[in-house]
């Protein structure tokens, strides 16, 4: 049975080719839809991109015929603008205020009401990443839905990029007696993902365990090839910070993602690698560290000075782990230090659209606060012989049409999952301190 899918504002903002998204089925795009999305196309970020993709998609169906009447999709299914539909009465006594929530609302009401009357009434689904906008329309005895169409994995289900399996000991003398295990020999009902780090257990319950890491082609168990020594003074504290630093340090493999919670240490793991990278080895010429400028809370507004003057405040977090590892005694003192280096840039995202990055060691901060194009965009920038780091937490999203299953980070980490020149590990104990890991458990 074909449905008719009422489309909310924040769907399309959100993707813009959201209307493809329904099969056969038929999609409504109410006209107050259009003035939001007319307001929106001026602003010169993402949900100003995409309010621009919108309106020139839209434009682009003029030419099959009149929107107001229906076209014909691609896929079976009709998109309409809807002009006929917009009556307020039937939900004034429920929902007086006419806000353009409401109003999407009332399409959706009014078209429900219509089919009810016809024999063969077709579903009326109202479609919204607004909470409230979909509890409103269950209130009206609507059906709502989110666009999930967006979601690359639940959270729940996202790639950690370690496991722990229970196995007969002989299989752990084995790894130690030739130091390689066939992944075959495991007989797993499911794929290891390359670089996916193992723990080895004994499963008759002894202490007896082993540390392992996939190969690039999926095939091999090796041992990590990194001893447990500190790196600029940074130590791994738990299993997975050593993972991490296998990762961050192996020049083969060019894209690293880190996830976890606040205080796990990956900003700190990805800086101290870096230096080391550039100031020790000297394998990259420079290491560009970089954040989106996206605010926790109302926004500063606009800020004096320079352009470094004005993204201190944003950049602040990657200064105070600079600081940290340098060990600087008073104000000012890091910034002497950078100026004097020359091999350390730290950047807003806002200035690295359009730059090609060969030979740098790349850390993008607060990735999860990209969406699927910014993120994109940006490893796209990555250069020969340059290294990018992606690091960030789902769980802690200050984008307003993002979530832990849609945003930037979260695809990056599920789409190149398979591939050999990727590696992921979810980090999953604080060390910043006692209290910080309590407040990530418990707030």
């Amino acid at each position: 049975m074909k449905k008719i899918f009422v489309l909310d504002t924040n769907v399309l903002l959100q993707d813009p080719n959201a209307v493809f998204a329904f099969e056969d089925n038929d999609v409504i795009i109410p006209a107050i839809v259009l003035e939001e999305i007319d307001s929106k196309k001026r602003l010169a970020d993402e949900i100003g991109r995409n309010a621009r993709f919108v309106s020139r998609l839209l434009d682009g169906f003029r030419a099959q015929g009149k929107l107001h009447d229906g076209v014909l999709l691609e896929n079976g299914g009709t998109l309409k603008v809807e002009l006929n539909h917009r009556s307020f009465e039937k939900m004034q006594e429920t929902f007086a205020d006419m806000s353009n929530d409401n109003r999407i609302i009332a399409v959706a009401l009014n078209y429900a009401h219509e089919e009810m009357g016809k024999t063969d009434p077709k579903p009326v689904i109202v479609v919204s990443k607004d909470t409230l906008v979909r509890i409103k329309a269950d209130v009206l005895g609507l059906t709502a839905q989110d666009y999930l169409s967006d979601r690359i994995v639940s959270l729940t289900d996202m790639y950690a990029g370690c496991l722990t399996l229970l196995t007969h000991p002989a299989i752990i003398d084995e790894f130690y007696s030739y130091r390689f295990l066939s992944v075959s020999s495991l007989q797993l009902s499911y794929k290891l993902h390359p670089h996916e780090f193992v723990i080895l257990k004994d499963e008759l319950g002894t202490s007896k365990s082993a540390l392992l890491k996939v190969n690039a082609d999926g095939k091999r168990l090796e041992p990590l090839f990194l001893s447990n020594d500190p790196i600029w003074g940074i130590g791994a504290r738990n299993v997975q910070q050593r993972m991490a630093l296998e990762l961050l340090l192996n020049d083969e493999i060019p894209l690293v993602t880190l996830t976890g919670k606040a205080g796990t240490g990956k900003t700190l793991l990805a800086l101290a690698a870096g230096l080391m990278k550039i100031e020790d080895e000297h394998k990259y010429k420079k290491m560009l560290i970089a954040r989106p400028v996206v605010p926790m809370g109302k926004d500063i507004g606009y800020l004096p000075g320079e352009k470094n003057e004005k993204l201190r405040p944003w950049m602040q977090p990657i200064f105070d782990n600079l600081e940290f590892l340098f060990d600087t005694k008073k104000t000012g003192d890091i910034e002497k230090i950078l100026a004097g280096m020359g091999s350390i840039e730290v950047e807003a995202l806002t200035y690295i659209r359009g730059r090609s990055i060969p030979g740098q060691f790349i850390i993008i901060d607060e990735a999860q606060n990209l969406s699927r194009h910014e993120v994109k965009t940006i490893v796209s920038r990555v250069g020969e012989g340059s290294k990018i780091i992606l690091v960030g937490d789902p769980d802690q999203i200050d984008h307003p049409y993002l979530d832990a299953s849609s945003n930037g980070l979260t695809y990056v980490v599920e789409r190149f999952k398979n591939e050999s020149i990727s590696g992921h590990i979810t980090l999953e104990r604080g060390e910043r301190s006692n209290l910080a890991q309590l407040a990530a458990d418990l707030l």
